[in-house]
């Protein structure tokens, strides 16, 4: 089962290579955002700094999970090549697997120019093992993020599920305090913030990185909705499989 589970995951990075759109997608925005923002509002501040870092870092991998991983999921379902592997004995556990790996992979190397300009140009600080529970943190968080980009992928086609993903990426990362301060969001966002799961996401993080205690309501919020989203991207797998091949 390993070995396939590494031939997918080999396949799958291959793909990403050949056509890195993706991942340059995932790296863009919030290389421009810490240079545009952070560098000069909040940048010689160690704090500010430090969290804005870890919010961007997670704003990139929250891009490749969800808008990536439900646009590849759809187009792979429109192709003839994914419902051949679906008929196959391994199952879909080594495709699965394999997915999950490359996206995870492609989503530590789009945190890479946030760090870098983090580092170069502004005062954030952390020690390496800040850093490693820093990125054991943002693995943690994102997994609801790739539930849902799952979900999607498996219930609309590809046009439809990169449309349905921006809609839903951009107003989780404003309530989740990624662009902007929790605290600075008009009062009736910040009733609702804590119970997005980009909150709880940020707030880990936040607490990995620069030791800023997370709100139980949003670390319970963020439980939830990995568990409510696993639920339906089983479902939506489910449904997809009985409507092509029952």
């Amino acid at each position: 089962m390993s070995s396939l589970v590494l031939a997918h995951t080999r396949y799958l990075m291959i793909e990403q290579i050949r056509v890195p759109i993706g991942i340059l997608a995932s790296s863009f925005f919030p290389a421009i955002s810490m240079l545009a923002f952070v560098v000069p509002f909040a940048g010689q501040d160690v704090r500010s700094a430090t969290t804005a870092t870890g919010s961007l870092m997670f704003f990139g991998a929250m891009s490749a999970a969800l808008t990536g991983l439900s646009s590849t999921v759809s187009q792979d379902r429109e192709g003839p090549w994914n419902p051949y592997l679906r008929t196959l004995p391994a199952g879909p556990v080594p495709r699965f697997a394999g997915r999950i790996l490359s996206t995870l992979a492609v989503m530590l190397i789009s945190v890479i120019p946030v760090l870098v300009m983090a580092a170069l140009f502004t005062e954030a600080t952390i020690t390496p093992t800040g850093l490693l529970l820093g990125l054991g943190a943002l693995v943690a968080s994102i997994v609801p993020f790739m539930l849902m980009g799952l979900f999607v992928g498996f219930m609309l086609v590809s046009k439809a599920a990169t449309a349905v993903s921006q809609l839903l990426f951009f107003p989780m990362a404003i309530l989740g305090g990624l662009l902007l301060p929790p605290q600075i969001l008009p009062g009736f966002l910040q009733v609702v913030s804590p119970y997005v799961p980009t909150r709880g996401a940020a707030e880990l993080i936040w607490w990995a990185i620069a030791g800023i205690g997370p709100s139980a309501v949003s670390l319970v919020m963020l439980a939830v909705w990995t568990v409510v989203m696993a639920a339906a991207a089983a479902w939506a797998y489910r449904r997809d499989e009985g409507r092509r091949f029952s």
